[in-house]
């Protein structure tokens, strides 16, 4: 666990610091200085553009991190490993833009009446660049990943890309750029962060490109058949957390402004996952190498400990973002954010149940039953996309949410199923419970706590007391090891 300790500490500091930076571009400059429109054409690219990456790749993030560790050498070499994931990623992203340019006007057809559709047709051609930077990027990630190396890439990708979106942002309120450089500036900064982190990884002399041997190409068919059936999922997750936002731009004639309201206030729930994202970047790597020696007891220990402290920490996030709803709104700027609130936290619940069902999706996925995670995440799809169909035109944003909430509901509730029978494992006891007593009483104590006239001063307050009883509460009463230790680490300095 030193490892996970270390790593998941790191990660945490860059994912916060990356969550300020966002918190800001987002919340304070994207709200003053660019329409609803433009903001939510650019939640919309970016969402494209990951579900087009996921897709175009074929898998081949899942097949580096599962399959790897078979073929690693000391000559680093791998067998040709480094080259087989290069030709396998430009030929796949070839054919399916190529696909992609073909359907191009049945696309844009969907939106011609939809507010804010001109944005999608004038900057059309820029998903397809964006769309393969985020693929390199994702691909030189899992490469660093399974050599334990996964911190300077999160740090790129949260802090790194941000500065440049606050740095173009500025120049658009200073009126030296247009929300068309704003655009071109993001690229270029997909593209700076590739370079060094590819400069990254071959500095460390991980990988050497070689040809590939035979006994990598004669395992071609399961690697084909393992990326397919992963793609399925994996680009189906995506879909899963972009989907809302996609189908809110073709059900709604209201498109890219409800598009730029919701993925404010999905953006602001995100904050909730940012524990499970910190924690899972090291513990991934450790659940697939204990599949090789077949360390249940291993992997068991590490999917109670995560679900316990994502759980943990998840929850406090969420009270916290609640409580202070007035300083959040007052923030946000533009009076259509007020009467949607709800619709976060609708959406904040979604993540919070996904992080409290731990590791439970990876388990399955890099186990021998890694087919039935297609399954169980495709017919999650289905069900998001039938749900929003009937919610969205009746309830709007709302629909979304809703939708997302069951998705990710359902969807876990079946992992933990599966992984409980098949494994026998499952994160789930008492601790669980003592969460949400704890809670429930620093939710009310921070809703009941008196307002003041400042409410700068009452958003301080509020969050500092709620704070100290949920620190304290979870403190007495052990809820978690880790975070025990990490408590008893800090008194004893300062004692």
């Amino acid at each position: 666990m030193n490892l996970l300790k270390r790593q998941g500490f790191y990660n945490s500091l860059i994912l916060y610091a990356g969550t300020a930076l966002g918190f800001f571009n987002l919340i304070i400059l994207f709200q003053r200085f660019l329409s609803i429109e433009e903001i939510g054409f650019f939640s919309l690219m970016i969402a494209i553009s990951l579900l087009y990456a996921q897709i175009a790749s074929l898998g081949i993030s899942n097949v580096i991190l599962k399959y790897f560790p078979y073929y690693r050498s000391d000559d680093k070499r791998h067998g040709g490993f480094a080259t087989l994931v290069t030709i396998w990623s430009l030929i796949s992203f070839a054919i399916f833009t190529a696909l992609f340019l073909l359907f191009r006007n049945s696309i844009i057809n969907f939106y011609k009446e939809n507010k804010g559709a001109a944005l999608l047709v004038k900057y059309f051609y820029y998903l397809v660049p964006l769309s393969f930077l985020t693929m390199v990027f994702a691909v030189l990630e899992s490469m660093a990943l399974t050599v334990f190396k996964n911190v300077f890439s999160s740090f790129l990708r949260e802090v790194v890309l941000r500065l440049f979106t606050l740095i173009s942002i500025l120049l658009i309120a200073a009126a030296v750029i247009s929300y068309h450089d704003f655009l071109l500036i993001y690229i270029i900064a997909n593209v700076v962060i590739i370079l060094m982190l590819f400069f990254s990884v071959a500095k460390g002399r991980h990988f050497k490109f070689a040809p590939i041997m035979p006994q990598l190409l004669d395992e071609r068919k399961t690697f084909i058949s393992y990326g397919i059936f992963t793609v399925l999922s994996g680009s189906s997750f995506v879909m899963i957390q972009n989907l809302d936002i996609i189908m809110l731009s073709l059900l709604t004639t209201e498109s890219l402004s409800f598009v730029g309201i919701y993925a404010t206030f999905f953006s602001i729930a995100v904050v909730i996952s940012l524990p499970a994202k910190a924690m899972s970047r090291t513990s991934l790597q450790i659940v697939a190498q204990s599949w090789v020696t077949n360390d249940l007891a291993k992997i068991g220990k590490i999917y109670y400990k995560t679900s316990v402290v994502q759980m943990l920490i998840g929850c406090l996030l969420f009270i916290g973002l609640i409580i202070n709803k007035p300083f959040i709104v007052m923030l946000l700027h533009k009076p259509q954010y007020a009467n949607y609130f709800d619709v976060f936290i609708v959406v904040g619940l979604a993540f919070l149940v996904d992080m409290t069902g731990g590791l439970n999706g990876y388990i399955m996925n890099v186990s021998k039953y890694y087919r039935l995670t297609t399954v169980f995440i495709v017919s999650a799809v289905v069900f998001c996309v039938l749900s929003n169909w009937l919610l969205i035109p009746r309830i709007g944003m709302m629909g979304a949410a809703f939708s997302y909430f069951l998705t990710m509901l359902l969807l876990n509730f079946a992992y933990w199923l599966f992984v409980k029978i098949k494994f026998g494992l499952q994160p789930f006891g008492k601790s669980h419970l003592l969460i949400v007593g704890i809670s429930l009483v620093a939710f009310f104590v921070g809703i009941y706590l008196p307002l003041t006239a400042n409410i700068w001063f009452d958003t301080v307050y509020r969050s500092v007391i709620v704070l100290l009883i949920y620190c304290l509460l979870a403190y007495k009463l052990k809820i978690s090891e880790d975070i025990n230790d990490t408590f008893n680490k800090i008194f004893s300095k300062l004692t």
